[in-house]
Formats: C-alpha cells, sequence, structure tokens
C-alpha cells in the first residue's frame, strides 16, 4: 500500500448485515465506521447484545488516515483462522477507521482452520462489498489572518488555486480557514507567506 499519498478510504454509514452459511454454521458479517477503540468497543458490546446466543465475536480494525493502527481478534478461534483472515479484507479494500466483526453460531460440524479462515474471508468481503466505500483527501487546515486592504490578494490565490474555504470571519481583521490537500500544503503555505500583509499559521 503506498502510504505516502494524500487519500484515503472510508466508509460513513454501517454497512449492510450480510450472513454467510457454512455446514450449519452462520456467520453475520458487519461493518462500522470507527475513529478511536473506544467506538469499537461499543459496537462489539452491541453485537455481543444482540448474538446473545452466537458462539464467537471476531473481528479486526484499522484506524488513522495513514492506516497506522490496527487490530485483529480471534476470540476463542484457532489462532490467526477469523482476526487475520477479515483484517486481511480491510487491507484489500485498501480502507480505515473501519470495524468488521463477524458472528459466529456453531452448526455443529468443525468447519477446520481452512474452513474457518475461507468463512471469515468470505463473510469480511461481503460486509465491505455491501458498504459504500468513499475516497477522501488528507488535508492540511491553515488560518489566513489579514487585514481588509488585503482581501484582493488572497480570494485572487484562493479563485486561481481553487481552493476550498471551510470557514471566513470578514471585519477589520480577516481570517479565512482553508482545507488544502496534504500534498499541496508546502506550496500554498509559501504562495500565501510570501505576500506581505498577510499571515498563515497551520491550524492543530
Amino acid at each position: 500500500m503506498d502510504l505516502e499519498r494524500d487519500v484515503y478510504k472510508t466508509i460513513h454509514q454501517p454497512g449492510e448485515e450480510v450472513l454467510f452459511k457454512d455446514k450449519g454454521s452462520k456467520f453475520f458479517g458487519y461493518a462500522f465506521h470507527v475513529k478511536t477503540e473506544d467506538e469499537v468497543k461499543a459496537h462489539i458490546e452491541d453485537l455481543k447484545t444482540k448474538h446473545h446466543q452466537a458462539r464467537h465475536w471476531c473481528y479486526a480494525w484499522q484506524l488513522g488516515k495513514n492506516y497506522e493502527h490496527y487490530r485483529a481478534n480471534d476470540d476463542g478461534e484457532p489462532s490467526n483462522s477469523a482476526g487475520m483472515p477479515i483484517y486481511g479484507q480491510l487491507q484489500s479494500f485498501e480502507v480505515t477507521n473501519i470495524l468488521i466483526v463477524v458472528v459466529r453460531y456453531f452448526g455443529g460440524t468443525k468447519l477446520g482452520v481452512g474452513g474457518l479462515i475461507n468463512a471469515y474471508k468470505t463473510t469480511a468481503q461481503m460486509a465491505l462489498e455491501a458498504s459504500k466505500i468513499r475516497t477522501k483527501t488528507i488535508n492540511v487546515e491553515y488560518e489566513l489572518t489579514f487585514d481588509y486592504p488585503n482581501m484582493n490578494k488572497v480570494m485572487r490565490v484562493i479563485k486561481e488555486k481553487n481552493l476550498h474555504v471551510k470557514n471566513q470571519v470578514l471585519e477589520l481583521d480577516c481570517k479565512i480557514y482553508l482545507l488544502i490537500r496534504e500534498k499541496e500544503a508546502e506550496s500554498i503555505f509559501e504562495k500565501f507567506d510570501s505576500i506581505y500583509g498577510i499571515k498563515i499559521k497551520e491550524v492543530e
């Protein structure tokens, strides 16, 4: 995965519930948009309440715009037969800020490790396919501060570079907040920084 790029893929709404069956076992798959581990825990607890008679609640999640945090959990299934196949689908679809949970009801016949890997992988894939995946840009937010006479200079650059204005306060002292794609941020910063009377700083 190219981590130098300034876009990432995620979902905004939970995906539709999906169901995969194999030898009597039922695997329910869910995809959720998450930004924190607390949100992960809340979704898993909700599913444990909803599916209180299930045998396993296996999951994997990936967080961060640079795909930097992740975890996979087998929840009692044989090692690496559930969590990692689910996580593999997060990698395959190149998505982040997503939790996939696969809930298993045991059907009386053991599937073996190979069968489990296939079932968890397939259910995770189905859950992602049932979700609306969107591509988003990684942005840097800048605050521009200037006095009113410099307005034309600022607006000319904004129009010329087709910049996204997040917010603006236009009084005697003007402030404009811009969202700039990460790969363009440095050149935009230098452009405004070089204009006399305009202060630019990154918003943390």
